[in-house]
């Protein structure tokens, strides 16, 4: 069966666990070979059960203080050497990275290296009828849906948050999936080092591109996040903003949605308060179902939801709020 490498994201909040998306490669993984985890970093027994548990065959661990002191480049020369490592030993079918800033890089530079063709955000992968991996992107700000295969090299796809449902299935084969990698990496790879480094604190909400459900609030709140912050946390979810709201200064840029912010493709996607420009749906329009929240009933976002609701958030999302919390109860 042909190998799949996928490459391991970690959690940003410094405890090492296994992220969603990495559980969500694993089970496209499964749609097109036999999944082969790169974990750049300590393999903890904890992070090695997971990884196994959901479908891991091989667990490829790389431990070097000249690929996780540095930034990207090091760890695109490591995917490189196990590309022609896996090509010479047998069959690849493809490359799987998280569509984050940083997998993106990634993937770019592995693509050059490897002479492979590239293709970003994918919502969707699945084996083409030739077993080449055929991939959906939403582009032009989601205004079209189209496929892509890779037709030279080896696929490298990197694929957005919450494109799949992790679903488990322990691989079966031997006990000892565990294979330390030694990787040779250059000293042009090392031209910018990491010096320092401090999690991010936790807020007790999930991480914005991973979230299944997102509650984002805009120029309607008038600066004031607190009902939107109140609902979200009554359904478990993120918390995002518009770009009007950031420029504001009301909320910090990394929790800003749209075309200059973070992509998020979520289950539920709730807008308060927001008008729904262009530059906002590019962010946020792969959402599964997207509900809106403003009084002015000519606002575009109403073009593309599946509920709205004409009232001002200030009201009605305390009332949801407190509907969601007696539900609860």
């Amino acid at each position: 069966m042909s190998e799949v490498l996928v490459l391991v994201d970690t959690d940003s909040a410094g405890d090492g666990k296994v992220t969603k998306p990495t559980l969500e490669l694993l089970t496209i993984a499964r749609r097109l070979g036999e999944p082969s985890a790169v974990l750049i970093g300590s393999a903890g027994p904890d992070v090695t059960a997971t990884l196994k548990r959901f479908g891991a065959a091989k667990i490829y661990t790389v431990d070097d203080a000249d690929v996780t002191g540095y930034l990207v480049a090091p760890k695109a020369e490591v995917l490189a050497q196990l590309v022609e490592k896996t090509r010479s030993e047998g069959d690849l079918a493809a490359v799987l990275v998280v569509s984050s800033g940083e997998g993106k890089e990634i993937a770019g530079r592995l693509a050059v290296k490897t002479g492979s063709g590239l293709v970003t955000d994918a919502v969707d992968v699945a084996a083409g009828e030739d077993g080449t991996p055929t991939t959906t992107q939403s582009v032009f700000a989601g205004n079209y849906t189209v496929q892509a295969k890779v037709t030279r090299g080896t696929p490298i796809i990197t694929v957005k948050p919450n494109s799949a449902t992790p679903e488990e299935a322990e691989a079966t084969g031997a006990d000892d999936v565990v294979e330390a990698f030694a990787a040779t990496i250059s000293e042009a790879a090392k031209g910018a080092r990491i010096t320092a480094s401090e999690p991010r604190k936790a807020s007790g909400r999930p991480e914005l591109t991973e979230a299944a459900i997102v509650v984002s609030g805009g120029r309607g709140t008038g600066g004031n996040f607190e009902p939107v912050e109140q609902f979200a946390d009554a359904l478990g979810a993120a918390v995002g903003a518009s770009r009007a709201a950031v420029d504001s200064g009301w909320y910090p840029h990394s929790f800003q949605v749209g075309q200059t912010g973070k992509t998020v493709s979520p289950q539920l996607y709730v807008a308060n308060g927001i008008s729904g420009a262009i530059q906002h749906r590019a962010g946020m329009q792969t959402s599964k179902t997207i509900v809106a929240v403003n009084k002015d009933a000519e606002a575009p976002i109403f073009e593309l939801v599946d509920f709205g609701v004409v009232g001002d958030l200030h009201a009605v999302l305390p009332a949801a709020t407190e509907a969601v919390n007696q539900r609860k109860g």
